[in-house]
């Protein structure tokens, strides 16, 4: 069973030309221990809410996985789409991505997000189990990671979020075979990963990772612990190339025609490339079927659970009427009272009529909750031994609290969000990007937006993250100037399941410019705010504080004789997504046009041209009091209009 696996990565590799054989035939044994004794799935139900997720971090071996998928017969990884390996539309890419094959949870490759997004689905388990009750929500959730998935940082932070939350039901198989890309991994790693895990919380193991009854004793040990489990697995990489068994060449090389007929001979395995033996399906495809009858059990439960239709609510991951009145309320209650305040104290009260309609919700920040606004009275402390609280204390880990969020979103059943400043957006990015290319939706509270948050600095002082969040694809980046946009926003980034989100809020007040609620203007991404009275010959486009800037222009420029317009940009990429002729109705026809924003001009020009101006930040902030800040780089009302009467 186990050379199945070596053979058809070896195969499907040497066809590419290009892929990672070494590891696959090195973790074959411990993979079919696992898949074959442990892993609790159906291959004829791949979504099944109970089964257990399996995350391969070191995703670089994907052809460990697609071949596991395929032999334990799993629809639409047949042989023929093994060929297909890394081919253009295959269902075999280079690594493992999510919704693109059936199987596959997460998209791995980055190197330890598969590790820290899978603390996420374990967080995920244990809170549905919270809720619903051992008898729907009862699995584990199983890691194979590599030498590299254990350097890179996000691990350091992920380990020490699971090992304090005690997520027991998260096992992580280290593929532990002293190899790097570089050579040996003594070249650039000497630390001991027992320890490691131990000190941060772990139970901890090591096995010959190649003797199949030491594997099974193993993982027998890890499912009885009252911790996360770390299995460090001795494995030679290229396992049973004579040739090239234990060499760094074997990573991320075709092993070559020769040394191919060398493996076969050396397996015993005389058959042609991508040939598997009836005997062999004979003994994998029933691993496959193993799990239909638990599943069958589960589904008579889940017939007869009184808590059915609130469990297939929370997977669907549909907002229900509660939720969407509580923010059609508030709307409308800030338009009519009109507050001064800070979009983040907006999103916080936003918050406090969500949190308590939409269960699903679990909330957390990583050492900001009281800059950040994310709790809300009555979640309680996401912790054992019981987890039933909402509120995660993730410390100072941003990276780590975006992939597990972005893992929790993978499990289902539940909506995460969690804040930092705008400014640690730049710790978290790796799991935001990774989360856009997957299409989750996960809402990343980002606050202290702008040079507005004055004292701390240029250390603190986002110029450059609203542009270079703009630039992520299928992210939506809102920045809302309000009570009512905040409103609004919260309510776009909720109902779009396919997307994460990013909210960019205010340390400093900010004036009410929406007087009407209703319609949610933001979902457009632009919209004409404050109309000019007369044919237009200036539009100002802005976000956030600066709205308020740019209507306090507009006042001065009308009075001088100036017809002006305000548009409102709370979301550039839904304003992109509009057809042309509402695009073209919001630009207007105005022959000058300026955009407000206190950070770069990247990415503007799409609204003003390039003969456009721009009032904003042209490099890094100070430390100083916020208006005074304002006024030090000229984004005031008073430069708004000494740029327009230059432009014009």
């Amino acid at each position: 069973m186990a050379d199945a696996i070596r053979v058809l990565a070896m195969d499907a590799v040497e066809a590419a030309n290009s892929g990672h054989p070494g590891m696959p035939m090195g973790m074959a044994d411990v993979a079919t221990v696992l898949w074959s004794r442990f892993l609790k799935f159906d291959a004829a139900a791949p979504d099944w809410p109970d089964r257990d997720r399996f995350v391969l971090s070191n995703g670089h071996g994907s052809m460990l996985q697609y071949a596991l998928l395929h032999l334990t017969g799993f629809e639409g990884v047949g042989l023929e789409d093994l060929k297909q390996f890394r081919q253009l539309g295959s269902r075999t890419p280079g690594h493992p991505e999510y919704g693109h094959t059936a199987g596959v949870e997460t998209t791995t490759g980055p190197l330890g997000q598969g590790l820290a997004t899978a603390v996420g689905m374990a967080m995920a388990e244990r809170a549905l189990a919270a809720r619903f009750g051992g008898e729907l929500v009862d699995h584990r959730t199983w890691v194979l990671a590599g030498d590299g998935d254990l350097m890179e940082g996000v691990s350091h932070e992920s380990i020490h979020l699971a090992g304090r939350l005690g997520l027991h039901k998260l096992t992580v198989l280290w593929d532990d075979n002293l190899i790097t890309i570089d050579g040996a991994a003594s070249l650039s790693e000497t630390g001991d990963q027992l320890r490691r895990f131990e000190a941060a919380g772990w139970a901890v193991r090591a096995v010959d990772g190649h003797d199949m009854a030491a594997v099974e004793a193993a993982l027998a040990w890890a499912v009885q612990q009252d911790r996360p489990a770390l299995i460090a697995c001795r494995t030679k990489i290229g396992r049973g190339s004579p040739s090239m068994e234990g060499h760094q060449d074997t990573h991320g090389k075709a092993l070559g025609p020769e040394a191919v007929a060398e493996v076969r001979d050396h397996l015993g395995w005389p058959h042609d490339p991508f040939v598997v033996p009836d005997a062999v399906y004979a003994a994998w495809r029933p691993v496959g079927r193993r799990g239909a009858s638990v599943r069958a059990e589960w589904d008579a439960r889940l017939a007869k659970s009184s808590r059915r239709p609130e469990f297939e609510h929370a997977l669907s991951g549909e907002q229900s009427q509660p939720a969407l009145t509580a923010l059609a309320d508030f709307a409308q209650r800030a338009a009519e009272a009109r507050p001064t305040a800070a979009t983040r104290v907006h999103s916080g009260k936003v918050l406090d009529a969500l949190v308590p309609v939409v269960p699903e919700m679990i909330g957390g920040s990583a050492d900001l909750t009281g800059s950040v606004n994310t709790l809300v009275k009555g979640m309680g402390v996401f912790d054992a031994p019981d987890y039933a609280g909402r509120y995660v204390y993730y410390g100072v880990r941003e990276h780590a609290m975006a992939a597990a969020m972005n893992g929790m979103a993978l499990h289902g059943g539940v909506v995460p969000y969690a804040g930092t400043f705008l400014v640690f957006s730049d710790y978290s990015r790796p799991a935001i990007r990774l989360g856009a290319l997957m299409g989750v939706r996960v809402v990343h509270v980002m606050t202290h937006d702008s040079i507005g948050l004055g004292e701390d600095g240029p250390t603190h002082q986002p110029v450059e993250h609203l542009a270079s969040l703009r630039a992520i694809p299928n992210l939506q980046v809102f920045r809302p100037a309000d009570g009512v946009e905040t409103a609004e926003c919260w309510a776009l980034a909720l109902s779009t399941p396919g997307t994460p989100s990013v909210l960019a809020l205010s340390r400093q007040s900010a004036p009410a410019v929406r007087t009407e609620a209703g319609e949610n203007r933001s979902a457009r991404g632009a919209y004409q705010l404050f109309p000019a009275d007369g044919p237009a010959r200036v539009t100002l486009f802005a976000t956030g504080t600066e709205v308020g800037v740019a209507a306090a222009a507009r006042e001065q420029l009308q009075a001088e004789g100036l017809p002006t317009r305000v548009v409102s940009v709370p979301c550039m990429e839904l304003f992109a997504a509009q057809d042309a002729a509402y695009r073209r109705e919001v630009l207007g026809q105005a022959p000058v046009r300026v955009a407000v924003e206190a950070g770069l001009r990247l990415g503007w020009d799409a609204l003003i041209g390039p003969e456009g101006r721009f009032i904003g930040m042209t490099g890094f902030g100070a430390s100083a009091p916020a208006p005074a800040l304002y006024k030090h780089f000229g984004i005031t009302p008073e430069a708004v209009v000494e740029a327009v009467k230059a432009a014009l």
